[in-house]
């Protein structure tokens, strides 16, 4: 019952306090269990000393049960008894009373076996037994069990054990047999067993046997397959050191072992997350492996990002594996997609454009220093026409990496000017230039801007000024829209005139003129009375201005990134460009 102490307590509770059900239902994956809870609950209800979670284990019942001959405890296999005759021949002695035993206890296993026709036959006996039966069921797949069955039974879910546990209990076993055994070893079956310890104790006897009464690390591995520690050792470091010519001779040296290729892949992205773990929380490292140390040293030789890029690569791998002309093939593809999909540069909120450092071998162990709490000033550069203006305290700038100090170069060549630092905070860039209007045509002048800033001016009724009035008027919606599209041709006292643009006088009803008309009298304060016909607008219309304000400033701002040295360095070296249509001018 090693791992399963949720059930344990439920059943302990039960037994201790007389609060007995009469049908349970154990399920849970293959060997965590089932059966032999199941048979521990039957020596519990009929041991001699009387109902309790402690059975004596010395009386005749306790023994019988435990020997497999109590006539009392009837054990069905129900892959093998499926017939509904079967089950009610077994039914037809459930009436009679136990014959030694103070419950006659049916255990059924692998009851999901059971035809539709069987499980409605035992459906009634199951819902009402006779006080002196309980049903004990044990299954692997309760999806298949009627709704009927699972809502009359107490239901159980054994869980799969941790490799933590199985080593606990493979310990306590072979300390208590007398065989020598090493610690990795046991590790290797653990995870061997998949959550099962009838696997484990299975695979250890198999690894007794093939060691001769001992279990070593290395036999245990040549037993299951596994590729031996030290090749993924060997071929971790080829990739972290982007050597693709030892890693493929790693996997030649490995090749001669006939290893198992998909368990390669499993032991290097297992390394891998012991790699992360070390990086992110370096005293959960564990030393199952011997190997904590050397786990640490490639924590602090690998970058955060590699880990995990290596880490993604060795388990999509191990996926496409059998889709490669051969397992050999397949691994060496993974590494080589390692070596070559690592990036060359790591770009993070805390570099700037003039900043970017080159993540190669030679420099990665340099990029995992933490950075200064503030970035250090840099001299004038003695080109400008003035001296940058520093704080008494700056100091010397620090000598720039190799990367950064050829993409300075590159700059003067190039005639660009270079970026400098300064122990002042950074000013702002500056913004590209608020456009201004332009010029109309002279028919119908635009005003100023500072006149048409006047926030308490009122505007007067004019062809010119209508697009700027139209903004004071309040319209929304629709309204708008169709006001937007207008020409203000003429006004006469309190009438006014307006041309709808055509391609879009289906918008417009009498309505909208109404509306136009009132906002117009609430603006001046007087009646005023719209006629609006669709035609030829002469002069732009609010919306024409608007748009053509609107690609202004965007060609403008295209202009300004495109003009920009660090956007030009940046194409340069990583062969980009610019997506022009997702281009937005800031609103000004």
């Amino acid at each position: 019952m090693v791992g399963q102490e949720h059930v344990l307590q439920a059943l302990i509770n039960a037994l201790d306090h007389d609060r007995l059900h009469h049908a349970y239902l154990f399920t849970g994956t293959r060997g965590v269990g089932k059966t032999t809870v199941a048979r521990i609950l039957a020596k519990c209800l009929n041991c001699e000393v009387g109902v309790s979670s402690e059975p004596c284990g010395t009386c005749s019942s306790c023994l019988e049960i435990a020997e497999g001959r109590s006539v009392d405890l009837i054990e069905v296999d129900a892959a093998s008894r499926t017939k509904v005759e079967d089950t009610r021949e077994l039914l037809e002695n459930v009436q009679y009373a136990p014959t030694r035993c103070r419950y006659k206890v049916y255990l059924i296993d692998e009851v999901h076996m059971l035809s539709t026709s069987s499980f409605n036959a035992l459906l009634k006996t199951l819902e009402e037994p006779p006080p002196h039966v309980v049903f004990l069921l044990a299954t692997t797949d309760p999806q298949k069990l009627p709704a009927t069955v699972l809502s009359r039974c107490l239901q159980f879910n054994l869980k799969n054990m941790s490799p933590e546990l199985i080593v606990g209990h493979l310990k306590t076993v072979l300390e208590q047999e007398m065989v020598s055994f090493e610690e990795p070893a046991l590790w290797l079956l653990a995870r061997a067993a998949e959550g099962s310890m009838r696997d484990a104790l299975s695979l250890t006897d198999q690894a007794v046997a093939f060691g001769n009464g001992k279990l070593t690390e290395t036999e245990v591995r040549n037993m299951l397959g596994t590729v031996d520690l030290s090749f993924v050792y060997s071929i971790l470091e080829a990739v972290a050191a982007q050597d693709a010519a030892a890693a493929l001779a790693a996997v030649e040296a490995m090749s001669e072992h006939a290893p198992d290729y998909a368990g390669t892949l499993d032991e290097l992205a297992s390394l891998l997350h012991r790699v992360a773990v070390a990086q992110a929380v370096p005293d959960a490292v564990d030393n199952s492996l011997g190997d904590a140390e050397q786990v640490r040293q490639y924590a602090g030789q690998l970058t955060a990002e590699d880990v995990q890029l290596y880490y993604q690569f060795a388990v999509t791998g191990k996926r496409d594996l059998g889709l490669a002309p051969d397992p050999r093939s397949g691994m060496e593809m993974v590494l080589l997609r390692m070596v070559a999909f690592r990036p060359a540069a790591v770009l993070d909120d805390s570099i700037a454009a003039e900043d970017l450092e080159e993540r190669g071998p030679e420099v990665a162990a340099a990029a995992k220093k933490p950075k200064p709490a503030a970035p250090e000033p840099a001299a004038p550069e003695p080109a400008a026409p003035e001296p940058a203006v520093t704080s008494p305290q700056s100091a010397a700038p620090p000598p720039a990496s190799e990367p950064v100090a050829a993409i300075r170069e590159q700059l003067a060549r190039s005639g660009q000017p270079q970026p400098t630092k300064s122990v002042e905070p950074r000013a702002p860039a500056p913004e590209p230039a608020v456009d201004q209007p332009a010029t109309p045509e002279p028919a119908a002048p635009e005003p100023p801007a500072s006149e048409r800033a006047a926030a308490g001016e009122r505007l007067p009724l004019e062809p010119a000024r209508w697009p700027d009035l139209l903004d004071r008027l309040g319209l929304v919606g629709l309204v708008y829209n169709v006001a937007s599209h207008c020409e203000l041709r003429q006004v006469d006292g309190d009438r006014a005139w307006f041309i709808l643009d055509e391609s879009n006088a289906s918008l417009y009803n009498e309505a909208h003129g109404q509306r136009i008309a009132a906002a117009l009298g609430k603006y001046f304060e007087r009646e005023f009375r719209v006629e609006i016909e669709p035609g030829s607008p002469r002069y732009e219309t609010p919306a024409q201005r608007a748009h053509r304000l609107l690609e202004e400033r965007r060609a403008k701002a295209l202009e300004s990134i495109e003009s920009d040295p660090g956007v030009k360095l940046l194409l340069d070296r990583f062969e980009g460009s610019i997506d022009r249509d997702s281009v937005t001018p800031t609103k000004h």
